[in-house]
C-alpha cells in the first residue's frame, strides 16, 4: 500500500520480542527449544540466574561463565545477547549444542 509515494506495510512485524525462556511459541521450526552455551570472561554469580530468564550459570576455574540453557527462537537469542552486552564482559564464545553431543565430555555441562 502506498501513500503520497511512500511505502506503508499492511502487515506489523511480530509485536513483542522475547529473550530466552523455558515455553514454547506456536511455529517454531523444530518443535524443540535449541540448547546454546554461551561463553563469558568473568564470573557470574548464582544471583544472576532470573536475569538470564533460568539459564543454567557455571563459573570455570579459569575466571568464564558458560550461560546455558533453551532458546526457543533467533529473536530469543538476540535478546540473551543483548544481555551479555548490557553486562560489559566480553563474550567469548556461542556454541549451539546438539542433543547428541549433550553425553560427549569434552562440551562442558552445567555442575561439571
Amino acid at each position: 500500500m502506498t501513500t503520497e509515494g511512500k511505502c506503508i506495510p499492511t502487515q506489523r512485524p511480530h509485536d513483542t520480542y522475547r529473550t530466552a525462556s523455558n515455553t514454547l511459541r506456536p511455529g517454531t521450526d523444530s518443535g524443540q527449544p535449541k540448547v546454546y552455551q554461551i561463553r563469558i570472561k568473568g564470573h557470574l554469580g548464582h544471583q544472576w540466574t532470573d536475569w538470564f530468564d533460568g539459564m543454567t550459570l557455571t563459573p570455570e576455574e579459569n575466571g568464564d561463565t558458560f550461560v546455558t540453557g533453551p532458546v526457543v527462537d533467533q529473536a530469543a537469542l538476540h535478546g540473551l545477547l543483548r544481555k551479555v552486552r548490557d553486562l560489559g564482559l566480553p563474550l567469548l564464545s556461542i556454541v549451539r549444542i546438539d542433543p547428541k553431543q549433550e553425553e560427549m565430555p569434552d562440551v562442558p555441562k552445567p555442575g561439571s
